[in-house]
């Protein structure tokens, strides 16, 4: 059985795979990718794993959106310390998941049931209930922030995300620029408004932006495989999109 790791964090996915190989020694890893780019350039030319094993929040972003971009069939145990809301969501869905830190015994259930299910359902059907898990999370799970509150002076102004051109980080501080070209310090970094941006509409292009879609106006191609975007308005500085994350840009610009 061929089985993928996605774990961005080096000590979890090497404890991954050992407890994987006591629990089967017949199990193969074939590959280990720690960040959606890296997930999505490898579903991009290698066929379907049995089995993957995927944490949930990754270095850029949450891997929910590696299984909206691309035609994901294979069957995936989550692991996570994610918030009660999503377990529950995995029950429902028959969708496994291993509560970090995993223990050896919930491994090794989630293999016997694996196993089970793989008498039963096809490619198919693991995929309506991956669609069914991410269209619940969508309506009655993960909850986006659609509004900022930023001071001007002795003023607080609401924004909310539609009139959100992107964020640019500069000097250590996050600035929101809105669509009429208006600037605003935030008080989050990128990596967390990476985490509370609706992924539907937000993209993070590089380690300066997060974009909504609204804002991209061109997009060129650039040396060895890198993007450069024009946004709206303009940008006090390049916009790169770098090679390892413009397929998954792409493929985000199409969804």
């Amino acid at each position: 059985m061929k089985t993928l790791i996605i774990e961005d964090e080096y000590p979890a996915a090497e404890r991954l795979e050992k407890m994987i190989h006591k629990a089967d020694a017949d199990i193969q890893i074939i590959g280990v990718l720690d960040s959606i780019a890296a997930a999505g350039n490898w579903f991009s030319v290698n066929p379907l794993p049995d089995l993957i094993f995927s944490d949930i929040q990754l270095s850029d972003g949450l891997s929910f959106q590696i299984f909206e971009l691309f035609s994901v069939k294979a069957p995936i145990i989550f692991t996570t310390s994610y918030d009660e809301y999503a377990i529950k969501a995995f029950k429902v869905k028959s969708i496994d998941y291993l509560l970090k830190p995993i223990k050896q015994q919930d491994l090794e259930d989630a293999l016997a049931k694996f196993k089970e299910m793989q008498n039963v359902f096809s490619p198919s059907d693991y995929a309506l209930r991956i669609e069914s898990l991410l269209d619940n999370l969508h309506t009655s799970g993960k909850k986006y922030k659609n509004r900022f509150l930023v001071k001007q002076h002795d003023q607080l102004i609401p924004i909310a995300q539609e009139e959100i051109a992107y964020f640019l980080t500069a000097n250590e501080m996050v600035c929101l620029i809105r669509k009429d070209g208006r600037q605003f310090l935030v008080d989050y970094t990128l990596e967390e408004l990476d985490k509370l941006l609706d992924p539907q509409h937000f993209f993070r292009l590089n380690r300066q932006f997060i974009a909504s879609l609204s804002s991209i106006t061109r997009i060129h191609t650039y040396f060895n495989g890198k993007l450069k975007l024009e946004l709206k308005p303009e940008a006090s500085q390049e916009v790169l999109v770098s090679r390892e994350k413009a397929q998954l840009f792409k493929d985000w610009m199409e969804s």
